[in-house]
């Protein structure tokens, strides 16, 4: 690689600017073994793209991506395009050698994700999932405190993913409203976040039974995407929603502890609220993505009068990352997420390390989300393993 990891970038919209913006910051905040080249974005749209290579600061456009993955120079191909697209890109990436970076969901179904991983796994690149909550420093605090039986044995997860920004009825149906382009509704866009969390925190699912709802059927038919939302021209014709605006579910788990889960759409008043509560034997955990810098803890191991929830702030050079940021007590953002995930990455990509969370942790999701709309279908509880 010569001194430099050049990277191709297919999506130019939400998550390819969170991208970009992270890419950029790497070099600038961490140290790795090469610099990192932001070589070629790619765009279906020639006028956008172009705009967002000046705009991000990459090097090339194209409205190509077969032929950047192609191309001798590119080291590594990091996915942000639409769901429906992932697999094809994924596959075609590591089919010429590049490293894959992918946002989540990992593919449309668990099929198509068992299919990706098994591409990446043949040809021994690197790959890795977009699942960047787990990068928030309290997070991984929260992880640490777990795996130092500092809650004990494990009894609830709760959590959910709540949203607001489609409840207005004539929001047009942009593409993450489409099961052939987005796979699923809230349980995959939001669903998958929490459901990784909770894998990454404490254990597998063994079993899962749901319950969807799509509140508004119909939508105006989309005439220009901008980000995540959209534009209609005026008494526009509607098309069908096929996706579900909310999901609740309710799992146990391989140790025999209970969760109970939730992801909406249509939860007035919030924005971005991403959170989870794990009790255990000794104690418990709870955490808000809105405020994100920050862990709340609670142990019975405290003396009796002074026991309670204690929050810690998640802000000191002893949390991971941030002794890469600012001084102590200066707060990160949602962007900083993507530029540890992303560093990573990169650093297993010029190492050789494995790379966490993987495809496979991509696929595991996917089984779990499959197995939860399984179990909408059915009405019953369905085993994850046994998908």
């Amino acid at each position: 690689m010569d001194g430099c990891v050049n990277v191709g970038l297919v999506g130019y919209k939400f998550m390819g600017k969170a991208h970009s913006n992270a890419l950029k910051r790497i070099n600038m905040f961490f140290d790795l073994p090469a610099k990192v080249g932001m070589k070629v974005i790619c765009g279906r749209d020639e006028r956008w793209v172009r705009e967002s290579q000046v705009k991000f600061g990459w090097d090339e456009c194209s409205t190509s991506w077969r032929e950047m993955v192609a191309r001798r120079d590119i080291d590594a191909v990091d996915i942000t395009a639409p769901s429906d697209g992932h697999k094809e890109i994924a596959i075609a990436a590591a089919g010429e050698g590049k490293h894959v970076f992918c946002e989540k969901p990992l593919a449309l179904n668990l099929a198509d994700a068992r299919e990706i991983l098994e591409a990446a796994v043949k040809a021994k690149v690197r790959h890795q999932i977009g699942f960047n909550y787990r990068f928030a420093p309290a997070v991984i605090l929260a992880r640490k405190l777990i795996d130092e039986g500092r809650i004990g044995t494990i009894y609830h997860v709760r959590a959910r993913y709540l949203q607001d920004w489609i409840m207005d009825p004539e929001f047009p149906l942009v593409w993450r409203l489409q099961k052939s382009v987005a796979g699923s509704g809230s349980l995959g866009d939001l669903g998958a976040h929490f459901i990784d969390i909770t894998r990454y925190l404490t254990c597998e699912f063994k079993r899962v039974i749901g319950h969807s709802k799509t509140f508004v059927g119909e939508r105006p038919i989309v005439d220009n995407m901008i980000g995540l939302s959209g534009k209609a021209a005026a008494n526009a014709p509607k098309g069908k929603v096929d996706v579900d605006d909310a999901t609740v579910f309710l799992a146990e788990f391989g140790n025999g502890g209970l969760g109970v889960f939730e992801a909406s759409r249509f939860a007035a008043g919030h924005k971005n609220d991403m959170s989870f509560e794990v009790n255990g034997s000794k104690g418990s955990i709870r955490f808000e993505f809105e405020r994100m810098n920050e862990l709340q803890y609670f142990s019975f191991e405290d003396d009796e009068h002074t026991q309670g929830y204690k929050l810690i702030q998640a802000t000191e050079p002893a949390h991971p990352y941030m002794g890469n940021w600012w001084p102590a007590g200066h707060v990160l953002g949602y962007e900083n997420t993507f530029v540890h995930e992303l560093y990573e990455f990169l650093n297993c990509v010029l190492t050789g390390k494995g790379a966490s969370p993987d495809f496979a942790d991509g696929v595991r999701c996917s089984q779990v989300i499959e197995a939860v709309d399984l179990s909408i279908g059915r009405k019953a509880w369905v085993d994850v393993d046994s998908l």
